[in-house]
């Protein structure tokens, strides 16, 4: 099968080239004083006539190999050419899924960032299959992408519940982090400000919400942002430990709100809020909880945001630092809700390569609906959908 981002999508790119050319990255000397080898440039989209027509804000969920979803959205945004971005606030997959897009920016403008999406998507399938052939044992129980039932992921669900990862895991050992350390030009993203770049992790002591911003990013705080307490030992960060970022913000959006100009905040969401029925097997209420939990700091923001949005066009308030923000959304809750728990522990690459084109396909959808709408309005009703 074919792994080059050239080849896979090359039928999208020419279509969306008939269509409009996305303009050039300009090329730009890295800052002075920086860590980068001298004559290092980075690049940043052009603004104004000719350059990218809208300015946004990302905010990225995290949710395992679904962030392969975000991967499509941002490849097709990327692909389009006609939308900046001026921060990107994420958690766990979607904070590896922002590094990407920014180092790609700064070394290689929109196409970089492509090929950086792709090439780690790729790497994440090629070595997850060599290394976890547990997950993939006996597959014939499982429901096409759905592994809920396969005896390798039953296995490890049962272990992950008598055993902690410091006992099933003594030494600490996370595949992931020689992938980032190999991935991840942490110097380079520091060093530029080509996008503001936002890492949610959550400490595990005093239960409050760490963001690092792009001047404090480190391969750690990528793996902090998506460490899953089940599964990784915490990531110790001078001296205070933490977990996953989604339990107190999946992903904050606050940070956008009070340190970036750009009005508008696209929410790519992966964690479904609403699903019918009443759970009843250990499998389903676990996943269910899993979902409301990871939705409930984006839920109490939105609430916020609502609230200050009605006092400002109730001209109740009449405060220059309350910014009138924006929201939009993309997202696949259709299909989501018809994946298993296990499916974000999938790392086969057709199901990755799916999700992306489902992504690329939704974003495609946002586009043609929501590009006029920028810097004017929400394209979702807030109140309907987190109050």
């Amino acid at each position: 099968m074919a792994r080059s981002a050239k080849g896979l999508g090359r039928n999208a790119a020419k279509k969306a080239t008939a269509r409009r050319r996305a303009p050039a990255a300009e090329r730009v000397d890295a800052p002075a004083g920086d860590d980068l080898p001298p004559g290092s440039v980075c690049y940043v989209w052009p603004r104004g006539p000719g350059g990218c027509e809208k300015t946004i804000n990302l905010a990225l969920q995290g949710g395992g190999a679904h962030g392969a979803f975000t991967w499509g959205v941002l490849d097709r945004l990327l692909e389009d050419g006609r939308i900046a971005v001026d921060g990107i606030s994420a958690t766990s997959a979607g904070a590896i899924n922002a590094a990407l897009l920014a180092q790609g920016l700064m070394a290689g403008g929109p196409d970089g960032a492509r090929q950086q999406l792709h090439d780690f998507w790729n790497a994440i399938s090629v070595a997850s299959s060599r290394m976890a052939p547990l997950m993939n044992w006996l597959d014939v129980f499982s429901q096409g992408w759905n592994r809920d039932l396969s005896p390798g992921h039953l296995a490890f669900d049962l272990a992950s519940r008598v055993l902690s990862p410091y006992q099933l895991n003594p030494f600490g050992l996370n595949p992931l982090r020689d992938l980032l350390d190999q991935t991840i030009d942490v110097d380079r993203i520091r060093a530029c400000e080509t996008v503001k770049l936002f890492i949610s992790a959550t400490n595990v002591e005093t239960g409050k919400i760490r963001v690092f911003d792009h001047k404090e990013l480190t391969v750690d705080a990528i793996l902090a942002s998506a460490c899953l307490p089940q599964i990784f030992h915490a990531v110790e960060i001078d001296g205070q430990h933490y977990w996953d970022g989604g339990y107190m913000g999946n992903p904050a959006l606050y940070p956008l709100i009070y340190n970036c100009q750009a009005q508008d905040v696209v929410i790519i969401r992966i964690n479904p809020i609403i699903r019918k029925g009443v759970p009843r097997t250990a499998r389903d209420i676990d996943n269910r909880l899993n979902e409301i939990t990871f939705n409930s700091s984006l839920m109490r923001e939105m609430r916020a945001i609502a609230f200050v949005t009605k006092l400002i066009d109730e001209r109740k308030i009449d405060d220059a630092t309350m910014k009138r923000m924006y929201i939009h959304m993309v997202e696949a809750d259709d299909l989501m809700i018809r994946l298993g728990v296990a499916s974000k522990l999938n790392p086969d690459w057709d199901f990755l390569c799916h999700l992306r084109d489902v992504g690329r396909a939704r974003a495609e959808r946002w586009i043609a609906s929501t590009m006029d709408r920028l810097g004017r309005e929400s394209t979702i009703d807030i109140r309907e959908e987190f109050l």
